[in-house]
């Protein structure tokens, strides 16, 4: 369906976005035949172990569908704003683009830029609401489509999508339902801006909360909080910053595992049992079991497996630290 302006003329839209989550926006874009003048994303970058230049996977997809790439270092100059200007669009969609729009930018677009932010705000304000979530012991979260202004994520919201958020939550399944919610809740918000129907509700700042970009530091596991909140903090951090810990000098990290209340007198970290179903930790209350596993220079893989080639190292009266020896 083509998107038509009040007017009757074709919304011309500007995207902004970088990674994955947002590839998968442009995406939808694409297949719903939304008129996209250009594409702007990150400068290429190093990445992987070989630190090979690659392209951002927005602009892989911009380039498979031929759109115009822009990927300006930054947008405060004056030519990359003028550049914005000449394409006289009406939207700037931004979807985890990762660069700062100066007010000058913001007022471009006769339609000014809307966000896909994944979170209900004013919950999760901020850089990493996915991961912030799930840690938190949410029990909800999803999308909002924004009308972006100059503060971080304060905008009015434009539309809202929900989903639950369970035990077997993952940062990654998270982002793949939100991914999906988000595109769904952008074309029907796109659509009612071109039409004109489109309403707004002001958020209240009370009730927000802010997620913080995660660092290094974080990933480390601190086997004194309970099993609950470890087994959280692993599936928030499940590829975007795994959950580690030190065992016998060496760092491993911890992909999956599930918690349980049951009590246990060793110390915090210690391996109570190590087998087929996983590998059985006690935690400051409660305990863990770990069911998926990476040792240094190898792959996830199950708990059995890891099992099967290093036993030895996960012997029961072994213990977790969160410190190298």
């Amino acid at each position: 369906m083509v998107n038509e302006t009040s007017s009757g003329k074709t919304l011309r839209i500007v995207f902004a976005g970088t990674p994955e989550f947002a590839r998968q926006h442009l995406q939808a874009l694409l297949e719903s035949d939304k008129t996209i003048v250009g594409v702007y994303t990150q400068p290429d970058r190093a990445a992987g172990r070989g630190k090979k230049t690659r392209p951002p996977p927005v602009k892989q997809c911009a380039v498979e569908n031929h759109l115009p790439v822009f990927q300006p270092a930054s947008l405060k100059s004056v030519d990359a704003q003028s550049e914005l200007k000449s394409l006289n669009a009406d939207v700037m969609v931004v979807v985890a683009y990762g660069l700062l729009l100066p007010v000058a930018i913001l007022e471009t677009p006769r339609l000014g830029c809307i966000n896909v932010h994944a979170s209900l705000l004013p919950r999760w304000r901020g850089a990493a609401p996915i991961e912030r979530s799930i840690a938190a012991g949410d029990r909800e979260t999803g999308v909002t489509i924004m009308q972006m202004d100059a503060g971080l994520d304060t905008g009015p919201m434009l539309c809202q999508r929900s989903c639950p958020i369970n035990e077997e939550t993952t940062g990654d399944s998270l982002r793949q339902e939100l991914a999906r919610l988000g595109s769904e809740a952008l074309l029907a918000t796109l659509d009612q801006l071109g039409q004109g129907t489109q309403c707004c509700q002001i958020q209240d700042d009370s009730l927000s909360c802010y997620a913080a970009k995660l660092g290094r530091e974080e990933a480390w596991i601190d086997w004194s909080q309970p099993a609950a909140t470890i087994a959280r903090k692993i599936r928030a951090f499940c590829s975007a910053n795994v959950a580690s810990s030190w065992l016998a000098g060496e760092r491993i990290k911890i992909w999956m595992a599930a918690a349980t209340d049951a009590a246990h007198p060793s110390p915090a970290g210690t391996i109570i049992a190590a087998n087929k179903t996983g590998i059985e930790v006690a935690c400051g209350s409660g305990r863990l079991l770990l069911t998926r596993l990476q040792l240094p220079g190898g792959k996830p893989l199950a708990a059995a497996a890891i099992l099967n080639g290093r036993h030895a190292l996960f012997a029961p009266g072994s213990r977790f630290c969160d410190a190298q020896a």
